[in-house]
């Protein structure tokens, strides 16, 4: 029953979804540009031949912007051909329909010095995730690193991604996801918040009111617990990068 769901959705995961997956022109990724560069900036190798595989890479945004930013050694898989289809259409090459985890096991061990998983882990089920953790560390290379950004159940609208896609399985906090890697064989793994990034007026006014809204959340956790929250992470979904 569970790959049946999976293979209905999947398989209309861009014209069934009501928010759209999938950009008609290159123009449409504009509003994601700033985080997704910064991303890129701070936590892909400095290598730009380094080996990197986007899994679950829906149309190949980042796929498309690590290009742009000099990195040659790159390819995508996502198991939605719909997403396929829009990368294609967006003329992004490297994208290929498959199986993550079958991608995986035709890796060799120790051949990559990049994972990714953007809004990945979260579809997996407690199971399955513990075989993704155990590939992903085969797959990567001594100091190579893995770069998740998945749902934060700490968030105090976590419920809004968890149950925002059928297929989501699980949401994960600092401490649940450091449990999983660290226990797994990885040796560090660091959290970051997905708050704005000032890049215009816009942008910067909301930044600003983000620093406000986490000040009273900070607040309440003071007054109910006694911790501050100074590294509390309050944003729907977060990033981690794990070194192997």
């Amino acid at each position: 029953m569970e790959s049946n769901y999976r293979t209905r959705i999947y398989g209309a995961y861009v014209s069934a979804s009501k928010h759209s997956h999938a950009p008609a022109t290159l123009d449409d990724l504009n509003p994601r540009l700033p985080y997704l560069q910064k991303l890129i900036r701070w936590h892909f190798p400095r290598d730009r031949n380094a080996a990197i595989l986007d899994l679950g890479c829906g149309h190949g945004t980042l796929i498309h912007l690590a290009r742009q930013a000099g990195y040659r050694n790159l390819r995508g898989v996502d198991r939605s051909p719909e997403q396929v289809a829009a990368a294609k259409n967006l003329c992004v090459e490297g994208v290929e329909q498959g199986d993550v985890m079958e991608a995986l096991a035709k890796e060799s061990v120790a051949s990559l010095d990049c994972l990714i998983t953007f809004d990945l882990i979260e579809h997996f089920n407690r199971n399955e995730l513990i075989s993704l953790v155990d590939a992903a560390h085969r797959v990567l290379r001594r100091r190579g690193s893995w770069i998740i950004h998945t749902t934060n159940a700490e968030s105090p609208f976590c419920m809004r991604i968890r149950y925002g896609d059928l297929t989501h399985e699980l949401a994960f906090t600092r401490a649940s996801l450091s449990q999983l890697l660290l226990s797994s064989g990885f040796s560090k793994m660091d959290c970051y918040e997905d708050q704005p990034i000032p890049h215009g007026t816009k942008s910067t006014i909301r930044w600003a009111l983000w620093k406000v809204v986490r000040s009273f959340l900070r607040l309440y956790l003071a007054i109910e617990t006694g911790d501050t929250g100074r590294d509390t992470i309050f944003s729907q979904n977060f990033l981690a990068v794990a070194i192997k």
